[in-house]
C-alpha cells in the first residue's frame, strides 16, 4: 500500500515532544515523517532516532543534513546505525545549508556543489561496505570502513534548488526533497529535469519527488478567509528569507519580490502579497481546498506530498484536517 501524505515536524518541536508527535503521526494515517535539522534547533540524527523508536512502521526522514557540517564518514557511521537498527525506515537527505548558518560556524566553502557531490559518493559507498580512500577538494578520506554497514542501505534525498543540484540529484541519489513554496510549475520543471538528469547517467531508477507543503487549513467553511489571513505573514516571512530563487521564477514573481524586500522587507511582501500567490505558495483554506492543492502536486509530479503546518496556532485543526484526506491519497 502506497500512502502519499507525509507531515513534517516543525524545528521548534520541543525534544521530549518528538516521541508523543511521532506516535500520533503514526496513528493518524500519515505515510512518512520528516525531521528538518534547521541550524541550530533539532538535531535530525538525534530526533529521527528518537521518532524511529517510538513508532512501528512509518518511514522517518531528515530534510536536510548540511554536506559541508558533518563529514560524509561521520553522516554514513550515523546513517548505518539507524538503517540497522530500523530496516527500510529511515531516509537521510543531504543539502548545502543555508548558507548563514554555516557561516556561523565558519563552514563555508567555495564549491558547495563538490561538498554534496563529495558527500553523496563517498556516503553512499560506505554504506555498501566499502573502503574509501580519496582526497576530495571539500571531503577527504583516509582508508575509511564502516564497521557495521547496513545489509539495506537507505535511500539518499537531496534538498536543493538550482538546476547543477537537481541534475546531481538525477546523477546520483534516489530522491529530491523540495522546499515548501514551491508551485506546481516548479514540481512539473523538476520532474522533468530530474528524470532527464538520470537518462543521462544511464540510471534505470526514477528519482523520488517529495515536496514540502505550507499548509493553513480548517474543517468549518465559515474560517476559510481566517485561515488564508493567517498563512500571509508567515509565507512573507519565507519569501524574504529566500529571496528571488527558482521557486519564485516559476509563476514570474521575482521581480516583484526583489522589489518587495528592497522596500521594506516581509513587512512589505505580507501587505503587497497578490492573493494568487498564497493559492501558489502554499495550500490553505477547508478540506476542497486541501484536497485540490495536493492533487495539483501530485499531478506536477510530486511522489509524496508532506504537509507543513507553519500557523502554529492552527497547526492542530490543519493536522485533523488533512488527515481526514490521507485516504484519499493511499493506493
Amino acid at each position: 500500500m502506497t500512502n502519499r501524505i507525509g507531515l513534517l515536524l516543525g524545528s521548534t518541536t520541543p525534544p521530549e515532544d518528538i516521541a508523543r508527535l511521532a506516535r500520533e503521526v503514526e496513528e493518524r494515517g500519515f505515510g512518512e515523517l520528516w525531521i528538518p535539522e534547521d541550524y541550530f534547533f533539532l538535531g535530525g540524527i538525534a530526533a529521527s532516532a528518537i521518532a524511529l523508536g517510538a513508532t512501528e512502521r512509518i518511514p522517518v526522514g531528515i530534510a536536510v543534513v548540511s554536506s559541508m557540517v558533518r563529514h560524509p564518514a561521520l553522516l554514513a557511521m550515523e546513517a548505518a546505525t539507524l538503517a540497522r537498527a530500523y530496516p527500510g525506515r529511515f531516509k537521510p537527505g543531504v543539502g548545502h545549508g543555508v548558507p548563514a548558518w554555516t557561516a556561523q560556524m565558519a563552514l563555508t566553502v567555495k564549491s558547495p556543489m563538490s561538498a554534496l557531490r563529495e558527500t553523496l559518493t563517498g556516503v553512499r559507498s560506505l554504506l555498501a561496505g566499502e573502503k574509501v580512500d580519496d582526497e576530495g577538494r571539500v571531503h577527504s578520506y583516509r582508508e575509511v570502513t564502516l564497521t557495521h554497514p547496513p545489509a539495506q542501505p537507505p535511500q539518499l534525498y537531496t534538498g536543493v534548488l538550482g538546476d547543477k543540484g537537481i541534475a546531481l540529484t538525477g546523477e546520483l541519489a534516489d530522491g529530491i526533497v523540495v522546499s515548501v513554496l514551491a508551485t506546481p510549475d516548479y514540481v512539473r520543471s523538476t520532474r522533468e529535469k530530474l528524470d532527464a538528469a538520470a537518462d543521462a547517467a544511464g540510471r534505470d531508477i526514477r528519482p523520488e519527488q517529495v515536496v514540502l507543503v505550507a499548509m493553513n487549513l480548517t474543517g468549518d467553511p465559515a474560517r476559510a478567509a481566517e485561515v488564508r489571513e493567517q498563512i500571509k505573514p508567515v509565507l512573507a516571512f519565507y519569501v524574504a528569507a529566500t529571496g528571488p530563487c527558482p521557486l519564485f521564477a516559476s509563476i514570474g514573481a521575482n521581480e516583484a519580490i526583489a522589489d518587495m524586500i528592497a522596500r521594506g522587507g516581509a513587512e512589505t511582501v505580507a501587505a503587497e502579497m497578490p492573493d494568487e500567490w498564497v493559492d501558489a505558495f502554499s495550500v490553505t483554506g477547508g478540506p476542497d481546498e486541501a484536497r485540490a492543492g495536493i492533487r495539483a502536486l501530485l499531478d506536477a509530479g510530486a511522489d509524496k506530498v508532506v504537509v507543513v503546518p507553519v500557523v502554529a496556532d492552527n497547526a492542530e485543526e490543519t493536522l485533523a484536517t488533512v488527515a481526514g484526506l490521507v485516504p484519499d491519497f493511499t493506493s
